[in-house]
């Protein structure tokens, strides 16, 4: 079975945003990492990890549609089966070291310098991660494609996981607040946390379904 023109003109444009994606995510993850080491912000920290956590999510995406480009795609191949395995550990890593610099900063009282970069960050990325959605989720439809949509609803993941660190740095960045960038963190915590067991439940089902979403 080959796909048509119209078909694979959308192929394209799902793969051109699977690369957009991978790229915004490796930019987003340096710049929040730097920052949130440089404020001492543990939530705009992890949401950076959390970044570079979804670039490896976002290599086994691309894979798939390019191998989507060349015939229909029913199952996941060896190659992104690994990529899931490698992004579901690095989640659950993600969780213990936020879980642990929470309970850390907590327990010695200690606050960002500022949080004004985790504000613009997080307006950024909802922005980004919204226009990314809408078009993933436009083309997955169009196409009938299970694999697409499911990508699309882990973008909306990356939406919601930006109004965490959005409010965590607002209300800080205003009320000062104690412990509040502690809890942001453990607010993405708990969202690399069910990111992880999706994506090693992906790897055990090996075959795709509209089901298999990250929200």
């Amino acid at each position: 079975m080959n796909y048509d023109k119209s078909n694979k003109n959308l192929l394209n444009l799902a793969f051109n945003l699977s690369l957009i994606t991978i790229i915004y995510n490796l930019v987003e993850g340096g710049v929040s990492t730097f920052y949130g080491s440089e404020d001492e912000t543990l939530a705009l920290f992890g949401f950076g990890i959390d970044s570079f956590v979804e670039v490896i999510s976002g290599l086994g995406i691309a894979h798939m549609v390019w191998r989507m480009k060349r015939s229909p795609v029913e199952r996941r191949d060896k190659f992104e089966r690994t990529a899931l395995i490698i992004t579901g550990s690095a989640f659950y890593l993600l969780v213990l070291g936020l879980v642990i610099g929470a309970a850390l900063n907590i327990y010695s009282g200690a606050k960002p310098h500022t949080t004004k970069v985790g504000i613009i960050i997080a307006i950024i990325s909802i922005t980004t991660m919204y226009f990314l959605y809408k078009a993933k989720i436009k083309v997955g439809k169009k196409l009938n494609s299970a694999p697409i949509i499911s990508d699309a609803h882990c973008t909306k993941t990356c939406f919601y996981l930006s109004f965490i660190l959005l409010g965590s740095a607002l209300i800080y960045e205003i009320f000062k607040v104690p412990y509040v960038d502690a809890l942001g963190s453990l607010g993405i915590a708990w969202y690399a946390f069910r990111e992880g067991r999706e994506a090693f439940e992906k790897a055990r089902t090996n075959a795709m379904s509209c089901s298999d979403d990250c929200c």
